[in-house]
């Protein structure tokens, strides 16, 4: 298995640009809690168990494999972005209406950004890019506060 920095330097590839880094900033969260909340319809048969909790427990593994710090940060963020993947379902719509709209906006704004770089996206290499996309951005928040990972 690649590690961790490997991972992070082939996703930073195509992800140069300051307008692609910024959009991602914005999007990579918008599109994991609209995720969340669409999976959070998929119920399991543990009580409070969904299939957006089934995400992040293993996405964590996968972090945990590459990077205790890193999962341990991501953890966090995935519970974060559980509990506001609930607050959409406060909304006066479906839930499943919204978090597709916020799903779709994000996604565009994503190849916004790509279309910018002029790079196409990582996960067109290695579905496994969709999950170092947000690891990427917690690894520059480590990296400019001291954190390592």
């Amino acid at each position: 298995m690649k590690s961790a920095e490997a991972w992070l330097e082939a996703y930073g590839e195509s992800h140069q640009n300051p307008v692609n880094k910024a959009l991602h900033w914005i999007c990579i969260p918008v599109i994991m809690v609209s995720l969340l909340a669409l999976l959070s319809l998929l119920r399991t048969p543990v009580p409070g168990v969904h299939g957006g909790t089934l995400l992040v427990v293993g996405a964590t593994v996968f972090y945990a494999a590459l990077s205790i710090p890193l999962a341990v940060g991501m953890a966090i963020i995935g519970a974060a972005m559980l509990a506001a993947a609930a607050g959409l379902a406060l909304l006066p719509v479906p839930l499943w209406a919204s978090a597709l709209v916020v799903f779709a906006a994000g996604w565009i704004g994503q190849f916004v950004g790509h279309q910018i770089e002029g790079k196409r996206p990582s996960f067109f290499e290695d579905v496994k890019f969709l999950l170092i996309g947000p690891m990427w951005l917690l690894a520059d928040l480590y990296r400019r506060v001291g954190v390592r990972y």
